[in-house]
């Protein structure tokens, strides 16, 4: 009698283990960051726009809004652009994860041995690649049209990585919108109608003072004007702790309330 020699299947672990799942999140984060070299027009919204931005309102706004020294505007400008990229910057990270479901891409994810939140885990980790290209493309453009750090190296480093932490605290609100929503347009769509009034109604573009006085209670409100006037106390001098105590209490507000939001929307749809 021949002997079969029947297949053996072999159950690999879905990543229970922390170690597991940081080195799945790990290599999915490659997986985006490779993704992102062989399609680098997906960084237009932090390379190109943070330059028009600076460019548009220094040389066509900055003599009107600062008495014709836009050297002077450009000073006050940068810092405060430089939190708002931060908070637009995390708009395609809902576009992107809305996308990878519609196209079948989560599917795979799961037929594969990894934890099931190692994709969000990895896409949240390789965005960090954005937000850190747009401090460096801000600080070094603005530098060629005459910007000056008037503080030094640590707050200068203090200021980027606190950039950086606020926009990781505030592309959890993508996410939650990302998993809501049909489609990646939709995302852009209902995150610009967030963005844009929470830009505009600060204290990025001019001083609180001149607003209308009904309009200074919301800027002193919005969490956009706290890290821009915690961005231009580290880098060209000023009150920092308290802006910065407002700040660090907003992204806790925001992780407190829309990560248990993004992850219970995030297991539903994935």
């Amino acid at each position: 009698m021949t002997a079969m020699t029947m297949p053996v299947r072999v159950d690999h672990p879905r990543g229970g283990s922390l170690l597991a799942l940081i080195r799945h999140s790990g290599a999915l984060m490659r997986r985006s960051l490779i993704k992102t070299i062989r399609t680098p027009e997906a960084l237009i919204d932090v390379t190109l726009q943070p330059v028009i931005f600076l460019l548009i309102f220094t040389y066509l706004f900055g003599g009107a809004i600062a008495g014709g020294d836009r050297h002077a505007y450009l000073q006050y400008l940068l810092p405060g652009l430089l939190g708002q990229s931060l908070a637009m910057g995390g708009i395609a990270l809902g576009q992107n994860l809305n996308a990878d479901i519609e196209k079948g891409v989560f599917d795979r994810f799961r037929s594969l041995p990894v934890a099931r939140s190692a994709p969000l885990i990895g896409a949240v980790m390789a965005d960090v690649v954005r937000y850190l290209t747009v401090c460096v493309v801000m600080l070094g453009f603005g530098t060629v049209m005459g910007f000056r750090i008037q503080t030094g190296a640590v707050p200068t480093l203090a200021a980027v990585g606190l950039a950086i932490a606020f926009g990781l605290c505030f592309c959890w609100i993508s996410v939650w919108v990302g998993m809501l929503v049909r489609s990646s347009g939709a995302v852009q769509g209902v995150m610009f109608l967030l963005v844009f009034p929470l830009s505009f109604g600060s204290n990025v573009f001019v001083q609180t003072s001149t607003l209308p006085g009904w309009l200074q209670g919301f800027v002193h409100v919005n969490p956009i004007t706290s890290i821009v006037a915690a961005e231009r106390g580290l880098l060209i001098g000023g009150p920092v702790a308290h802006h910065l105590m407002i700040t660090l209490a907003w992204m806790a507000g925001l992780l407190v309330v829309f990560v248990p939001l993004a992850l219970r929307a995030y297991n539903r749809r994935a």
